[in-house]
């Protein structure tokens, strides 16, 4: 490959209109994180499919590689490129329209920049719910949420990324368009190249349009946070929940008490629910049809978990907002974790069964190799732990950088042991690349190599990503 030279970018400008280039800038040149400073010939901002294949044509043809980019919220490090040839970055912000609403279908088309804040506005403006919600939603772009096959909170009841999916449009490495946008719930026509391109991180295609799925609005909603003695209690008491309410459960969220101990260290102004922080609680949301009472079968609930010895404690959102008040305590966690910055941090998931010995497996495997503190928290309901490990007080995370991959492969290890993914929700990226060859089945990956080749052969998309460049 080449770089994304002068030379190039003056011959991409020639068969652009104006304004479609221009020169690089912190925004796209950074990630969450901080653990890459990427780099980039141009950024490219293509208003429609047209120009976008255009782009990628030429990019071909010259072998400069392409970065896509979305909104930038990424973790793993799949939107930054800090080595290799100089690339061109790839973003469609500017591709952030609504094009169609269908209510009597449950379908919205929306282009691959909309932010997906606006999705959920759109979404609700015809009377409709698309269930996708997660913190970053206020800058993260479905295109990058659905090319990483993003989770959220609400996994347990409306799936993920994939799940909201009916069709896509997709420009392949060569500037082919693949107009994919069916709003078909039946579609048997061979492979489903929807879910190839979903979960592909930029590597195989870029979508830049998808056909999504939208859901009835509950009429009514409720939420309350209930203390539970151990992981165990709560993997019992979701049982319950379900068997009592079923699909009512929009979400249920496991927080430890560690948790809390950074929101009251770093961010006072959060207001917590009990006087003294519980080990563990659990966030548990409902969204019930209209007649439906959630603060009565939240009472319920917690009334045959005390008698089964499952909970201790509780507080039932009296109003919707309180129920905001305690997804504003479970979503603030990361932000508090940033704060005290951790030294390395784990999106796994384990079978739920399995969840209860990860978590009593995990902090003594870590304390030999040396003494921290646990953050743990997570998507109890669909096994989606996030295993974040911090320094002790008075410690800094830079004097623990040279065990932080020891960390990362102690955690990893016992993951895979279990029959788990490094991995949830968060993707592969640049970050996780190693452990994918480590756990992966060498027979899926070697599959995944050869689908690679067969639709990027010269390797221009997102090279670094998902799989080593050159592997």
């Amino acid at each position: 490959m080449r770089d994304c030279d002068v030379e190039f970018v003056d011959s991409l400008g020639a068969i652009l209109p104006e304004g479609r280039l221009t020169a690089t800038s912190a925004p796209y040149l950074e990630e969450p994180r901080g653990r890459w400073q990427g780099r980039a010939g141009v950024v490219a901002l293509p208003r429609d499919t047209e120009e976008t294949a255009a782009i990628l044509r030429a990019c071909n043809t010259a072998r400069v590689p392409v970065i896509p980019y979305g909104g930038g919220t990424g973790l793993v490090g799949g939107q930054v490129a800090g080595a290799g040839p100089l690339p061109l970055v790839l973003s469609l912000e500017k591709m952030a329209g609504v094009r169609a609403v269908h209510p009597s279908e449950n379908v919205m088309i929306a282009e691959a920049g909309c932010i997906l804040a606006d999705v959920q506005r759109a979404a609700e403006h015809a009377g409709r719910l698309f269930p996708l919600s997660l913190a970053s939603e206020g800058s993260a772009r479905i295109g990058g949420l659905l090319a990483t096959n993003a989770g959220g909170v609400n996994v347990l009841r409306y799936g993920n990324a994939r799940d909201l999916v009916l069709g896509l449009e997709v420009v392949l490495a060569d500037g082919r368009v693949w107009h994919g946008l069916k709003r078909l719930r039946k579609d048997n026509t061979g492979y489903d190249l929807r879910h190839l391109m979903i979960g592909s991180e930029g590597t195989l295609g870029v979508i830049t349009a998808a056909s999504l799925r939208l859901a009835p609005r509950p009429a009514e909603q409720g939420a309350a946070l209930m203390v539970v003695e151990s992981p165990a209690a709560a993997l019992d008491l979701l049982a319950l929940a379900q068997a009592r309410l079923g699909e009512g459960i929009s979400a249920f969220e496991l927080i430890g008490g560690m948790g809390l101990a950074f929101l009251r260290e770093t961010m006072p102004q959060v207001r917590q629910p009990f006087g003294q922080a519980p080990d563990w609680m659990v966030l548990i949301d409902l969204g019930l049809p209209e007649g439906g009472d959630p603060g009565r079968a939240l009472e319920g609930v917690f009334e045959a978990a005390a008698e089964a010895g499952l909970v201790s404690d509780g507080v039932i959102a009296a109003s919707l907002a309180q129920r905001a008040e305690f997804w504003s305590l479970r979503e603030s966690i990361p932000e508090a974790n940033r704060h005290i910055g951790a030294i390395s941090s784990h999106d796994i998931s384990v079978p739920l069964s399995e969840i209860p010995a990860f978590i009593a497996q995990a902090g003594p495997a870590l304390a030999r190799i040396n003494e921290f503190r646990i953050n743990c928290f997570g998507h109890l309901g669909d096994g989606n732990l996030h295993y974040n490990v911090f320094p002790m007080p008075g410690r800094s995370r830079s004097a623990h950088e040279h065990e932080r991959e020891a960390i990362k492969t102690c955690v990893h290890d016992l993951v895979h042991a279990l029959g788990g993914s490094v991995s949830a929700e968060h993707g592969i990226g640049r970050l996780k690349t190693g452990d994918l060859a480590r756990y992966g089945d060498p027979v899926k990956l070697a599959a995944m190599r050869a689908i690679k080749h067969a639709l990027d052969p010269n390797g221009i998309l997102n090279p670094g990503a998902v799989l080593p460049a050159g592997g």
